[in-house]
């Protein structure tokens, strides 16, 4: 009877761990990117009788509880809004550097940048980490690249027809951005005369200063080669010169139209200084910053890593796991096995809740069951010690 009293002991010590499992499992069902886990059981060792030489019989010693084993099943992407909250589409899995230097790794891509500059997960402090040119680790940082430097002027493009039977032709609204980021609005002012058909005199002013002259010649309807594109030199008062050119060659054609022309000013390549305006990430990764001035300018990928089997695997806490086996486990970027990064989405758990209510139904069956051996088991004993004081 003290055997069986440890045998059932044994069950109800493993039924416990069972029942704490599933206890953790169940509370963190709205924890992002958790991971639920499963306990292993195994029979305990067998002590063997034998009679005349020959087996007879085997008695066991109960169970054991040996492993728990996560599963990695993915969890449902839910839509947040927040461009810095990332999921992985796949098996891929965000890198993290602690403070003490220790690389873990996680699915819940709930991120934010710091004061500082750099990407980091906010419940903990850790970097969230990319990868540089080299395909080595690095920290995400935008600490020089909250402003946009702006960028003058150089080409401006224009497109339409300038009616070859019209001789004069003036276009307004020509946008230049000079060297400080300040606009001015020039004007071209296009003469020709009946005795050089095809050949204009190309006038580029600011108010009515001018600012320089060229020619601009048509062939068959088109400019020449020669003066597609028209170079100017324009000084903004109190600034430095900056060469300006005028590009006619993709867009722009010379047919008789009576006097009406469509030729107009298209676009220019120049943008004024400008405030970071949104950072988020691409399905690749990579991370991507947009500013005021409509420009967009690209940083780091993401450093993402992934795992041969899940015994390779250690939870840690706080949604992160470590590498258990490095040789099962591989690091890289957005693509192929690592799966896709998902910009404004969060990784929910994949706590499966009613497989849980089974498994916890199991679990109380198996304590009540062992609770019951033992009680008998101490009663039988009762029984022996009555007996003997008879």
């Amino acid at each position: 009877m003290i055997d069986s009293i440890y045998v059932g002991m044994t069950g109800l010590s493993s039924f416990s761990r069972g029942l704490r499992v599933i206890a953790n499992n169940t509370t963190n069902l709205n924890t992002p990117g958790f991971k639920s886990s499963s306990l292993r059981f195994s029979d305990a060792f067998y002590s063997q009788t034998s009679y005349s030489g020959k087996r007879s019989s085997q008695l066991g010693y109960g169970v054991n509880t040996t492993t728990t084993r996560l599963s990695f099943k993915p969890g449902e992407l839910r839509q947040t809004g927040n461009p810095l909250d990332l999921a992985i589409n796949g098996e891929g899995l965000f890198t993290l550097k602690g403070e003490d230097g220790k690389i873990t790794y996680t699915r819940a891509g709930q991120f934010e940048f710091k004061s500082d500059g750099i990407l980091v997960n906010p419940d903990t402090g850790a970097k969230v980490m990319g990868v540089d040119t080299n395909g080595a680790l690095t920290e995400i940082s935008i600490a020089n690249l909250n402003t946009n430097p702006g960028k003058a002027s150089s080409m401006l493009k224009l497109t339409g027809n300038l009616s070859s039977t019209s001789t004069e032709q003036t276009i307004n609204g020509l946008r230049v951005v000079d060297n400080a980021g300040g606009e001015h609005l020039l004007t071209l002012k296009l003469t020709t005369t009946a005795a050089t058909p095809g050949k204009w005199t190309a006038q580029l002013l600011d108010g009515t200063t001018v600012v320089g002259s060229a020619e601009l010649v048509f062939e068959n309807g088109r400019p020449t080669d020669a003066t597609a594109k028209l170079n100017f030199t324009y000084t903004p008062t109190g600034l430095a010169a900056m060469p300006l050119t005028l590009d006619f060659s993709a867009d722009v054609t010379s047919y008789a139209a009576g006097t009406l022309s469509t030729l107009a000013f298209a676009s220019q390549d120049g943008y004024p200084p400008a405030e970071l305006s949104s950072a988020t990430f691409d399905n690749t990764g990579t991370l991507a910053l947009t500013y005021a001035n409509g420009q967009t300018v690209k940083g780091p990928r993401l450093s993402l890593a992934r795992f041969d089997s899940p015994d390779a695997v250690g939870a840690v806490g706080d949604n992160q796991f470590e590498a258990l086996d490095g040789s099962a486990w591989h690091t890289g970027v957005a693509g192929g096995a690592f799966g896709s990064v998902r910009s404004g989405y969060v990784e929910l758990s994949n706590v499966d809740l009613s497989q849980e209510f089974s498994d916890l139904v199991v679990m109380q069956r198996g304590y009540q069951a062992s609770s019951q051996v033992i009680s008998t088991a101490n009663e039988m004993l009762q029984e022996l010690f009555s007996m003997k004081s008879r």
